[in-house]
Formats: structure tokens, C-alpha cells, sequence
């Protein structure tokens, strides 16, 4: 399985390639930072994020797509931003046909450390060590972006199995009984 991590942001939005299966060894194809100039007009930002993230899914081609879910913060300004650039990445899959996954970032803290609290340094020191790294990438939006397609290879295999079993539920639930007459 292939999946590009997209940490979303206007300045900086981290990306990162990682290919594997749950319980192997990951590679690590890319990882990366698309920047862009904080005083520049909001749309040409936007185009900026979209012509990134096309250029990571024109090289890289993944299969997957995991962005990180945009959560409440008391910066509401910063919220627009990432909830921008998450669109936007969103959209750039879906015009592919590449499935995307949300994952809340104490999702993938605990996916990737075992713990849902865990600081920046920490996901990032496991980031190095699962996908056998020289040195955590920088900056850190590079490194979340890798622990959100990691999260994505461990965690889509369970919850696959859980979307199926709601839907052989649902359909269960939905069959009419035999042998009842009315």
C-alpha cells in the first residue's frame, strides 16, 4: 500500500510518501515541505497547495491519500488555514479517484507512538525509527505528514474489517425473514 500523509497548512504543508503493509517494515519513498509566502493573496496560496500536491501525486502515485482531520483550536485564523489546505488536498485526490482517509491527530500519535499526548519530538523520534531514518525529517509538518500515511497503512486493514462488518450488518437487518407469512 502506498499513501501520501498531507499535514495541512497555508504556510507550510507537510507531505510525505510511505509504502508498506501493516506488520512489515515501511519505506519511506518522499518526504517534503509545499510553502508558501504568508503576505501572498489567499487564492494564489491555495493554487500554490493544489500545484504541490498534484506534483506529489504525479511522482509518487499513491493509492491512498491521509490527511490530518482539522480539530477546534482557539486560533480561529490558523483553523481557516489548515481547513483550507485540507480541502484542497482533499479535492486534488478525489479529481484522481484516490481514496482519502481522515485521522484526528491523537489518532495518529497513538498509531505511531502509543500514546494519544504525545509531543512533536516524540512522533517524530518514532517517525526516524519505524521507517529507519538518519535523522527525524524537518520540519516537523514533514515528519507529522509521514506519521499520518504510516497511521493510514497500520490502521486501514481494521477498519476495513469493521466497514465490512457493518455492512454485512446492515444488510442482515435489511433482508426480509423467510418462511414468515403475514
Amino acid at each position: 500500500m502506498r499513501v501520501l500523509g498531507v499535514d495541512p497548512g497555508l504556510t507550510r504543508c507537510g507531505v510525505g510518501v510511505v509504502e508498506g503493509v501493516a506488520g512489515r517494515p515501511l519505506s519511506m519513498l518522499g518526504v517534503g515541505v509545499v510553502r508558501t509566502p504568508a503576505d501572498a493573496e489567499l487564492g494564489q496560496r491555495l493554487v500554490a497547495v493544489e500545484q504541490g500536491i498534484e506534483q506529489w501525486l504525479d511522482e509518487h502515485r499513491p493509492e491512498f491519500v491521509a490527511v490530518e482531520r482539522v480539530f477546534s483550536q482557539h486560533n480561529v485564523r490558523t483553523v481557516m488555514g489548515t481547513a483550507q489546505a485540507s480541502a484542497v488536498a482533499m479535492l486534488c485526490a478525489a479529481r484522481r479517484g484516490i481514496p482519502v482517509a481522515l485521522h484526528t491527530p491523537s489518532e495518529v500519535k497513538a498509531a505511531v507512538t502509543g500514546s494519544g499526548r504525545a509531543d512533536k519530538a516524540q512522533v517524530g523520534a518514532m517517525v526516524t525509527r519505524l521507517l529507519r531514518l538518519d535523522a527525524p525529517p524537518k520540519p516537523a509538518d514533514a515528519a507529522d505528514a509521514l506519521a499520518l500515511a504510516i497511521c493510514h497503512i497500520w490502521r486501514a486493514p481494521a477498519q476495513n474489517r469493521l466497514q465490512q462488518a457493518v455492512a454485512l450488518h446492515a444488510g442482515k437487518a435489511t433482508l426480509p425473514s423467510k418462511g414468515r407469512t403475514a
